[in-house]
């Protein structure tokens, strides 16, 4: 039982992807050796002592290098099981998941909800209108990073990011997920418990309403 209730939430992070199909291509490189890029980002700044790329969108949004937990780019950083949790478990069971929240509403910046403010400085969630920004203004591209595979987002001013397909855990291993789509976290609610959040795999991309039980990424953002 306790096995099929952790899975819940990756079964939910995966239903998007299979429903909508390849609507939203993306650029795709084969992932053979010869597509196995390596280059370095180039670095804009760092913010107590965690560094951002300027993309070049229209807010000026910072987008950090990394996830949180990851110490390179290409590292999967740390699982959330919870939208408004902001540490991790060695395992996720229904009797130390609080499934849903009353009175959802925004988490940006909040210390007390908001995990990537862990980092200190000005680093938060992204929010649901910088992930559109996000997906409308940079060419995504499905790629092969230091062997790991995930989306290489590149900003009108030519900077990039790299996101790795991390998959989801169900706090005890990684699943099989893991390099072949990615879930992240936004700070903004969407309708009755689902929260807003971005997913990727090597077909598509989409923004969607998700269960705020996780488990999800993060890649803190900053103004």
């Amino acid at each position: 039982m306790k096995r099929i209730f952790r899975n819940i939430s990756l079964i939910m992070c995966t239903i998007t992807l299979t429903f909508v199909g390849c609507e939203n291509k993306l650029e795709t490189v084969n992932n053979d050796s010869n597509n196995n890029e390596t280059e370095s980002e180039v670095i804009s700044g760092s913010i107590n002592g965690h560094d951002y790329i300027d993309l070049g969108l229209p807010s000026g949004t910072k987008w950090a290098t990394c996830n949180v937990g990851a110490n390179i780019p290409e590292e999967y950083g740390y699982y959330y099981a919870q939208w408004d949790e902001t540490i991790t478990k060695s395992e996720y069971t229904e009797y130390n998941i609080i499934p849903y929240r009353y009175n959802l509403d925004y988490i940006r910046g909040n210390p007390n909800y908001d995990v990537a403010r862990k980092w200190g400085g000005s680093w938060r969630l992204p929010t649901r209108e910088e992930i559109i920004e996000l997906m409308e203004n940079c060419t995504w591209k499905w790629t092969t990073q230091n062997n790991v595979n995930g989306c290489k987002v590149t900003g009108p001013n030519g900077n990039s990011i790299f996101l790795p397909a991390a998959g989801g855990t169900n706090g005890e291993w990684v699943t099989s997920a893991a390099g072949i789509f990615g879930c992240y976290y936004s700070s903004t609610p969407g309708k009755d418990t689902w929260i807003w959040g971005f997913d990727f795999s090597s077909c598509d991309r989409n923004i969607n309403e998700c269960t705020i039980d996780g488990p999800r990424s993060v890649r803190p953002v900053s103004d």
